[in-house]
């Protein structure tokens, strides 16, 4: 993976294949290698005759750990891609985001809607608009001494996750502390750019992946059968509709 400096923090990336660019933004406590490369995302899509270009978020992976509250946020964490994008020299490119990457998703084609080609919301469904609850015990549980004095079960799963993902566990904490800008559903209704909405059966963070397509115009919603919120990550179905929806577009 290559770094490139965005204003002054460094961004941690990868960037593989030839042809129309599709930017991916992972999800929480996760990072490049394991919400893209692992599940064969990339190997998909440059197969697929695609350029990838893959990063770290901010506090995770490869990328700067911080730890002020007041440097995370999806607002702020959407100009680390769109960055990106001027530092490769691209106008436009399709963006995939999952869990926490498409808010940060969302908030790049609403704050920049030149640059997105198309949108692809990916683990978050109407909770996009609820918004997610619990994120308290989730820091609690990433600040506590060990895993074992974590008694909530969903915090729990984001500790044994974060710490599989060898992830820095206090700047995570700050993460999921910052301000969480709400996004409404009137916002989400101006894009204009192709979107596409993907999320589990049995996802229950995510919530309805058609719930929230029909707030979009022109939106579709994939529901994946019988997959949570980790496993439709990978799931041959997720990454069939997204070359299709692609492919739509040409």
């Amino acid at each position: 993976m290559q770094t490139f400096s965005s204003d002054g923090i460094d961004i941690a990336y990868l960037d593989e294949g030839a042809g129309t660019p599709v930017l991916l933004i992972h999800g929480f406590a996760s990072n490049v290698a394991t919400n893209w490369v692992d599940t064969q995302w990339v190997k998909t899509l440059t197969d697929a005759g695609y350029r990838v270009i893959a990063y770290d978020n901010r506090g995770h992976g490869r990328s700067a750990k911080l730890y002020d509250l007041d440097q995370y946020g999806a607002p702020i964490m959407a100009e680390d891609a769109r960055r990106l994008l001027d530092h490769l020299g691209l106008e436009r490119a399709h963006v995939i985001g999952y869990s926490m990457g498409a808010r940060i998703a969302a908030f790049l084609g609403m704050a920049h809607p030149s640059r997105v080609r198309s949108l692809v919301f990916g683990g978050l469904g109407l909770n996009m608009v609820r918004g997610v609850a619990g994120t308290g015990p989730i820091a609690r549980a990433l600040e506590a001494a060990s895993i074992d004095d974590v008694k909530n079960d969903t915090a729990r799963t984001f500790r044994a996750f974060a710490e599989q993902t060898k992830s820095d566990l206090k700047a995570l904490a700050a993460c999921i502390r910052s301000a969480r800008a709400p996004i409404t559903a009137e916002a989400l209704g101006a894009l204009r750019c192709p979107v596409l909405v993907v999320v589990g059966e049995k996802d229950v963070i995510g919530g309805s992946a058609a719930e929230l397509a029909a707030l979009i115009p022109g939106a579709q919603g994939v529901e994946l059968p019988g997959r949570d919120h980790n496993k439709a990550v990978g799931d041959k179905g997720f990454k069939q509709a997204v070359l299709a929806f692609f492919a739509s577009q040409r």
